[in-house]
């Protein structure tokens, strides 16, 4: 009997603070409520405690004693326990018979002690166990399956078998674990997999297999099936991904529709057929050349269907490769090459249809014969194989003259007439894999003597094999295409006259000699025939050219035959002298070179002088000028010899290139100082000596650089003389003194414009109309305007200058000759020009008071220009003195320092 045990709802011996834990025992089968108290003593429990324990019936101390060590451990935690706390433990039971069994136990402390109830547990422990034994068989399998399997959870991976650490290319699956899934997932793959596990909702929901392209850690992509399944992972739930590699599978597919489709769309006919020559497979192209349906041929011989007798295992036996004519289904002969294979259960037969390339190649023989252009098909031994008609009679032999012999037995030359090697034939060094020969320019000589020259190609003919592939050498003659080349480049780098070098080759030659130190110091001399001009325009062209022939020639001879001798234009020419010594060598051919141009020449029965001036610059190791600038050079020293008085030579030094650069800057300058407005108007007053009034004002040009500040007349009116500036400052010059004298005028100060025309400006046609427009514009009177020309410009016998200054006379201005006495004028010519006034240059003016002669003088132009009737002004007047010996002459007006310098309009008439 159990010590305070009860039977039905409730425990006796227990208080009713007990009782209310009672709720720890729920009610269920093989369950028994107990009592402990901290000492260790079974307080009370329940009945049926002998019986759970195994020993029914057994006396209440082997009850308690069992009980007792089945609850000790949790006794000894519910001493240290606080109260009210919840124990649980199970553990193993053995019973008296020695059946191991499992107990539940659950206790929950109290101040004196503790409650609990205990169950048998036996059943559910052996669920598990198989459970586990289950577990591990399923681990097992997963371990060592074939396929890739893994878990993902929130989109991380937290398990990889390892087939799935091989699939990735990892070394351990801690490679992949923690990464998010799509890192091993093809991009374009990454959508539809995110959409198969959405559709996931519940557990141990399957998506459909599905195909996806992943990505290995070094990159390789590979086709997987994959199947998702909805199950859990540590209580979470997770997604298990089942995954297949079928990439070789997918290649095989892949494999065998290729070769499907190629039977399919191949051009020749593929035909199968048993071992008795029965078709069992006819492809598109066999129906298409044959012009039989598949329905039609399969199940008949293969003989009756292509028009000819056919046994593959006779083409087998003769090599697999027969050329034979067969017949479509309309009669038409085919040219074809059968080719045959064996197979398990019969024969493959492939037919190619060479009809239409037997025809082209026929067609292509036709052309060949027919070309222009010589053709030779030279075989793997070089041989030559065939020759067109063109290449029979560009080579001057016959086909058997050239077939079975070798190019490499006929001289080869290249363009500087240099024998070839054999080795370096076209078809030798395409042979070495030198890629195709194109266009080669060579020259071979013919039997019968004649050279020829060839524009020679080299094709193979299989270049996927060299070694035994044929070649193809085609060449046209190009003798008289090279003849008329060699003329035209002659052409192009010689004077048409003269036959000397031109500017191109001269710049070719001496660009050669300055890259060569074999030169050594090398001599250039610029050449200008002096009033060569004169010739040309008195006695025409004809004779010009004449001269300029034989000023040719006789240079040609007057130098070594290493030199060059060339002509730039007009009656320039340049020598070019290689190798000279030093300068007295160059000063001796310079004198004999004179020498030799102006030994009179006769031409048409007239014996006619020229000179020369001669510019010479000279250049040598360590000169860094190139060829133009050696040009350039010389062309500056021949300017400058030319301005010293023609018919000499001068040495160019770095000096006159300061000079000539100066200039040049200022010929620049002078262009943009009308548009900067740097160019002014001075005016110098012109004095009646009768009544030492004012009567004319001289406008003169002056010009303020810039940089150098007041630039002189002397300097920059030669410059505009020389180009086609005097004509722009001319203009300039007239506009702006005309407006501002005929201003003052119109303000009281009756006063004359004196301008100066230069050369130049007379041979201007547009001359005449400037004046008439500036008078028109600005209102001065044309009476008030006088025009002065020097004493040179008047006495030119030039037609264009008689027809300006008339013209000028029917306009109403005056008309004045200046710097009179220096350009050897007589009474007669100054009879015959219509002039107003006569000015005295300023060297007889000077010597006044000086020098007796200069006073006869004066009085003799004063005397001469009044008889004329002409108005006599006096220039340079610079003291006193002159100024009364010349009123006591009779002259008429003055101008001069000493009566007024140039002035500004404003400080003028302030």
């Amino acid at each position: 009997m159990e010590p305070n045990a009860t039977s039905g709802e409730g425990v006796s011996g227990l208080s009713v603070d007990q009782e209310q834990v009672i709720d720890l025992a729920l009610s269920a089968d093989r369950a028994v409520i107990w009592s402990y108290d901290l000492e260790g003593q079974v307080l009370a429990w329940q009945p049926g405690l002998d019986r759970l324990l195994a020993v029914p019936g057994a006396p209440e101390s082997e009850v308690r004693a069992r009980l007792a060590e089945l609850v000790e451990p949790l006794l000894l935690a519910a001493r240290t326990a606080p109260v009210w706390h919840d124990l649980e433990l199970e553990q193993p039971y053995l019973t008296p018979a020695g059946h191991s069994r499992w107990m539940q136990l659950r206790a929950r402390s109290h101040a004196g002690g503790m409650f609990g109830i205990v169950t048998d547990v036996t059943d559910r422990h052996e669920d598990r166990r198989e459970l586990a034994d289950l577990a591990d068989r399923y681990r097992l399998l997963v371990e060592l399956s074939p396929d890739a399997i893994v878990v993902h959870q929130y989109g991380v991976l937290t398990y990889a078998n390892p087939a799935a650490v091989r699939f990735i290319g990892a070394q351990t699956a801690s490679e992949m674990l923690g990464s998010p899934i799509t890192r091993f997932v093809d991009p374009p793959s990454v959508p539809s997999i995110l959409r198969r596990i959405a559709g996931l909702n519940e557990p141990g929901a399957t998506s459909e297999p599905a195909e996806a392209v992943l990505t290995r850690l070094n990159g390789e992509r590979f086709t997987v099936e994959s199947v998702s399944v909805r199950t859990t992972w540590e209580g979470k739930p997770a997604f298990q991904v089942i995954m297949r590699d079928i990439s070789a599978q997918r290649a095989a597919e892949a494999a065998l529709r290729y070769q499907a489709a190629l039977v399919q769309h191949v051009s020749d006919a593929i035909i199968a057929t048993d071992s008795r020559g029965v078709v069992t497979s006819w492809n598109p192209a066999a129906e298409a050349i044959y012009g039989r349906p598949a329905d039609e041929a399969l199940g008949q011989a293969v003989g009756r269907l292509v028009g000819a007798p056919l046994d593959p295992g006779a083409v087998l036996a003769h090599g697999g490769v027969a050329q034979a004519t067969h017949r479509a289904a309309d009669g038409s002969a085919l040219a074809v090459r059968v080719s045959a294979a064996e197979m398990d259960d019969g024969y493959v037969l492939v037919c190619a249809d060479e009809t239409a390339r037997r025809r082209a190649e026929r067609q292509y023989s036709t052309v060949v014969a027919a070309l222009d252009e010589g053709v030779l098909v030279i075989g793997p031994d070089g041989r030559i194989m065939s020759a067109n008609p063109a290449a029979q009679h560009i080579l001057g032999l016959s086909e058997a003259q050239l077939v079975s012999t070798r190019p490499d037995s006929w001289p080869l030359y290249d363009e500087d007439g240099r024998r070839l090697d054999p080795s370096e034939y076209p078809s030798a060094q395409l042979r070495r894999g030198s890629g195709p020969q194109q266009g080669r320019v060579m020259r071979t000589k013919r039997a019968d003597g004649r050279i020829v020259w060839l524009s020679l190609s080299c094709r193979a003919m299989n270049p996927e094999d060299m070694a035994s592939s044929a070649f193809v050498v085609s060449f046209t003659d190009i003798t008289e295409r090279r003849a008329i080349g060699e003329r035209l480049a002659h052409d192009a780098t010689h004077d048409p006259l003269t036959g000397l070098a031109n500017r191109t080759l001269v710049l070719q030659r001496l660009t050669a000699a300055l890259r060569e130190k074999g030169y050594g110091t090398t001599a250039v001399l610029f050449i200008d025939l002096d009033k060569f001009k004169v010739i040309n325009d008195s006695l025409g062209h004809t004779v010009g050219d004449r001269v300029l022939q034989i000023v040719g020639e006789r240079l040609r001879h007057a130098v070594r035959a290493g030199d060059v001798v060339g002509r730039l234009g007009g009656d320039e020419f340049v020598v070019i002298a290689f190798g000279v010594h030093d300068e007295s060598g160059v000063r001796a051919l310079t004198h004999h070179i004179r020498d030799a141009v102006t030994t009179p020449i006769s031409v048409d029965g007239r014996r006619l002088h020229v000179d020369a001036s001669i510019g010479i610059v000279m250049t040598g190791p360590g000169d860094q000028r190139d060829a133009d600038e050696l040009l350039r050079d010389a062309d500056v020293a021949m300017y400058h010899a030319k301005t010293l008085g023609r018919g000499r030579y001068e040495f160019f030094d770095v000096e006159l290139r300061m000079r000539m650069q100066r200039r040049l800057r200022l010929e620049q300058d002078l262009r943009d100082a009308v548009r900067h407005g740097r160019l002014w108007a001075a005016y110098q007053p012109v004095v009646d000596l009768r009544t030492d009034e004012v009567v004319a004002v001289e406008g003169l040009l002056r010009w303020t650089h810039p940089v150098h500040g007041p630039i002189s007349p002397a300097e920059f009116i030669p410059l505009a003389e020389e180009s086609d500036l005097i004509n722009l400052l001319g203009s300039h010059i007239l506009r702006e003194t005309t407006r501002e004298v005929a201003r003052r005028r119109a303000g009281g100060v009756k006063v004359a414009l004196k301008i100066n025309l230069s050369t130049r400006q007379l041979d201007d046609p547009a001359l005449v109309l400037a004046v008439e427009e500036a008078l028109a514009v600005t209102g001065l009177p044309a009476d008030a305007l006088c025009l002065e020309i020097t004493e040179s410009a008047l006495m030119r016998d030039s037609t264009v200058t008689s027809k300006t200054l008339a013209a000028l006379r029917e306009i109403g201005v005056c008309l004045a000759i200046d710097d009179f006495g220096t350009g050897y004028s007589s009474l007669a010519q100054l009879q015959r020009l219509t002039l107003d006034t006569l000015k005295i240059d300023r060297s007889f003016i000077t010597g006044l008071g000086e020098s007796g002669d200069a006073e006869v003088i004066v009085t003799s132009i004063i005397a001469m220009a009044h008889a004329v009737h002409l108005t006599v002004v006096a220039e340079g007047v610079e003291n006193a003195q002159q100024l009364e010996i010349l009123k006591r002459l009779g002259c008429d007006q003055a101008q001069g320092y000493y009566l007024g310098k140039p002035l500004p309009a404003g400080e003028l008439w302030s």
